[in-house]
């Protein structure tokens, strides 16, 4: 993220409403040639570049629409670039979520053993060490942030100094340690990098080889996602509260695999039941935020219609909107606010496809 803080503003903005094939394996086509409202878009898209280029305002780098199965808008602004990966903050947890997934298609786990504690596929574990009901932790719990783990600060300041101490299954061990007790379930949602952690640390421990290789082989290659980043953890592991970075195009690849529940190019990637369950409005996050398996979930009113929205979120303005109904896929990426996207789907974006 620190080097994509150099990258020089776009001197124009660019648009492009019939957007030119890549070999990306990305179909294209030409907005408004299903009767979507090509002006709608058009207009909304010199506004974004107006805010976009005035200090203070939303920063929106990239807009992209997909619709029916084919990229019928491109745009850029400020720092977005098309061949130019994009930091991803949280939506790095939906890909760690994915990646799970991807383990269990491929039978490493199963759906049943997202039920089973997360500790008993971490065999170097201390048991004896472990915080009073750490042992209770699901998988399932963790994937939807409510491990009920409640760090205690004094205890993990120790390992800030030492962070060979986090190594490996060391950092699920301090996290699985520092925790006040963990209360019986069901348990309050709370949004916090340690739960993202113990998943990527399970991934790790069912995955032949690691999980870094793991992700870039059966997941992102599968997509042919080659030019993208994924920092690691302090343990060693890739980091998985976020810490990636995508172009804009392979976000919408992302999307449209979900879209498709979980296949891609009529390969089976992550299961359906998996896809279901990561976009099902599983626990109550605040307002009219459902959260499910390191993903969103919102119903969107437009007029009088209530319009299914699955979500891949990231701090600063990192989205991916999924509307199964639309067979629409949007991906927005920003450096700035956090807010201002998901006002503007529902006014701005959403009413040009709705026929």
């Amino acid at each position: 993220m620190e080097w994509e803080q150099n990258i020089p503003y776009l001197e124009h903005p660019y648009f492009s409403s019939r957007p030119i094939k890549k070999g990306d394996d990305i179909f294209v086509g030409e907005l408004g040639f299903e009767g979507e409202n090509k002006q709608l878009i058009e207009s909304f898209s010199r506004a974004i570049a107006k805010e976009s280029f005035a200090e203070g305002k939303s920063k929106t780098d990239s807009l992209l629409i997909s619709y029916k199965g084919k990229l019928v808008f491109e745009s850029y602004y400020r720092r977005g670039r098309q061949n130019v990966p994009h930091f991803q903050m949280s939506i790095t947890k939906s890909y760690t979520a994915f990646a799970l997934g991807r383990a269990i298609q491929l039978g490493y786990l199963s759906m049943d053993d997202l039920n089973k504690p997360v500790v008993s596929f971490l065999t170097k574990l201390d048991p004896l060490k472990l915080c009073a009901g750490a042992e209770k932790i699901t998988l399932a719990e963790a994937l939807n942030m409510t491990s009920g783990i409640k760090l205690i600060n004094d205890k993990m300041k120790n390992y800030k100094t030492h962070p060979e101490r986090l190594k490996g299954q060391l950092q699920a061990q301090a996290y699985l340690a520092c925790s006040e007790q963990i209360p019986a379930a069901p348990r309050k949602f709370s949004y916090q990098p340690a739960d993202p952690a113990l998943i990527m640390q399970v991934l790790e421990s069912v995955v032949p080889g690691t999980a870094k290789d793991f992700i870039e082989r059966e997941l992102m290659g599968k997509m042919g996602i080659i030019n993208y980043s994924w920092q690691l953890d302090t343990s060693g592991l890739p980091k998985s509260a976020a810490g990636s970075s995508f172009t804009s195009r392979d976000m919408i690849k992302v999307g449209t695999m979900v879209l498709q529940n979980g296949k891609w190019k009529g390969e089976q990637l992550i299961p359906k039941k998996f896809i279901k369950r990561a976009f099902s409005p599983i626990t109550l996050s605040y307002g009219s935020n459902f959260y499910g398996y390191f993903c969103w979930y919102q119903d969107i009113r437009v007029g009088d219609l209530i319009i299914p929205c699955f979500q891949l979120r990231g701090a600063l303005g990192q989205y991916t909107f999924i509307f199964p109904k639309q067979e629409l896929v949007v991906v927005s990426t920003g450096h700035g606010a956090m807010g201002p996207m998901l006002g503007d789907i529902s006014q701005k974006i959403l009413p040009a496809f709705i026929q």
